[in-house]
C-alpha cells in the first residue's frame, strides 16, 4: 500500500520556522519525484517545491526561493521541506506528492501519482 505521512506542521509568528517530513511507503522510492504543494482557503493547490530522488534536482516556486529548502533521506524514504522566514501569507495545508519519474512542470499538482493527507501550517502577523 502506497502511503505518503506528512509531520511538522504547526502554529508559528511570522519570521519564524519550521521543517515537514514527508515519510513515503510503498513504492520504489528512488523512481519518483516528491512535491510539496499547498493551499490556502479558497485557493487553488500550488506547487512549492519538488526534487527528484534519483538526482537531487530541485525545483521552488518563485514566492519560496531563498527562504524553503527541500532535502531527500533516500535511506529513511523521507522527504524534508525545511521552511525559514515564514509569512502570513505561507498559512495553508501543505500537501506531499509522489511523480513517477519527472515532469516538465515539476510544480504543477496534475501529473502527480499518489498524495498525502496534509499537514496545516498557520503563520501569525
Amino acid at each position: 500500500e502506497v502511503q505518503l505521512v506528512e509531520s511538522g506542521g504547526g502554529l508559528v509568528q511570522a519570521g519564524g520556522s519550521l521543517r515537514l517530513s514527508c515519510a513515503a511507503s510503498g513504492f520504489t522510492f528512488d523512481d519518483y519525484a516528491i512535491g510539496w504543494f499547498r493551499q490556502a482557503p479558497g485557493k487553488e493547490r500550488e506547487g512549492v517545491s519538488c526534487i527528484s530522488s534519483s538526482d537531487g534536482s530541485t525545483y521552488y516556486a518563485d514566492s519560496v526561493k531563498g527562504r524553503f529548502t527541500i532535502s531527500s533521506d533516500n535511506a529513511k524514504n523521507t522527504v524534508y521541506l525545511q521552511m525559514n522566514s515564514l509569512k502570513p501569507e505561507d498559512t495553508a495545508v501543505y500537501y506531499c506528492a509522489a511523480l513517477y519519474g519527472s515532469s516538465w512542470y515539476p510544480l504543477n499538482p496534475r501529473p502527480y501519482d499518489y498524495w498525502g493527507q496534509g499537514t496545516q501550517v498557520t503563520v501569525s502577523s
